[in-house]
């Protein structure tokens, strides 16, 4: 367990080059400490999601280091798939098992990769449905839940692994308007809980209010981070006040 303020993530000049012409990241280098809510923004093709892929090694890097409570796992010699498990990911679309309830979505993981006890997991999966407010969807299936309560459902699931950090790959961009709140909500609470976040979105609101670092990136780079109040109210990157004057 890393202690709240401890580096969780170091990032070491990170570069993603596909297909040897597009330079998705080039060069980042940044750190992610316990207990920070990071919010990733910037234009479409910046390299966003592909950063945020990068740090559970989802997208592999080109070249560059990831560092996960001290361990390179960007080593071929690591056993990815251990450190995974300490790493939520909540991903636009829900990716949940259509022909299986609710609940076996929920405690499917912890009780094959953490060798949970089927019937600790299925409390702590009721526990977590009572935080979302959807208990009673317990013995539902995916097809009867609505696309935000689908993400609420996502989102437990990654927490029914007692993970380290969060990762969310633009969860909202998939909802529908009026189910964007309910899942920004749930959120808000897991960052007001003390849980690390790493969010890519194109909620401004939610990174101005949440977001204890925000961060800004463009052309496969980070241009400019900062607080939310500074990022906001006094931008020093030229491209930066460009993209907010159209986004605010």
């Amino acid at each position: 367990m890393t202690t709240k303020g401890e580096v969780l993530i170091r990032v070491d000049d990170l570069h993603k080059v596909f297909d040897d012409s597009l330079h998705a990241l080039n060069g980042i280098t940044t750190e992610i400490r316990s207990g920070e809510v990071v919010v990733i923004v910037g234009p479409s093709g910046s390299g966003k999601s592909t950063f945020l892929r990068s740090l559970n090694l989802l997208e592999v890097p080109t070249s560059g280091h990831v560092y996960f409570e001290g361990v390179d796992i960007t080593d071929k010699k690591v056993d990815i798939n251990k450190h995974r498990q300490k790493m939520g990911m909540v991903f636009q679309h829900f990716n949940l098992f259509p022909h299986k309830t609710i609940l076996q979505n929920i405690t499917l993981a912890p009780i094959k990769l953490l060798k949970k006890d089927p019937k600790e997991a299925q409390d702590r999966a009721r526990e977590l449905l009572r935080m979302v407010g959807l208990e009673e969807k317990a013995d539902s299936y995916p097809s009867q839940l609505s696309g935000g309560q689908k993400q609420r459902i996502a989102i437990v699931r990654s927490l029914a692994m007692d993970p380290e950090v969060m990762l969310f790959d633009e969860p909202t961009s998939a909802l529908d308007p009026e189910m964007v709140g309910e899942v920004l909500e749930i959120m808000k609470d897991l960052a007001r809980s003390g849980m690390t976040m790493v969010v890519v979105t194109h909620e401004m609101g939610f990174a101005r209010e949440v977001g204890t670092r925000v961060v800004f990136m463009d052309g496969g780079q980070i241009k400019e981070e900062n607080s939310p109040e500074e990022f906001f109210g006094h931008p020093k990157d030229p491209r930066l006040q460009e993209f907010l004057s159209k986004v605010l």
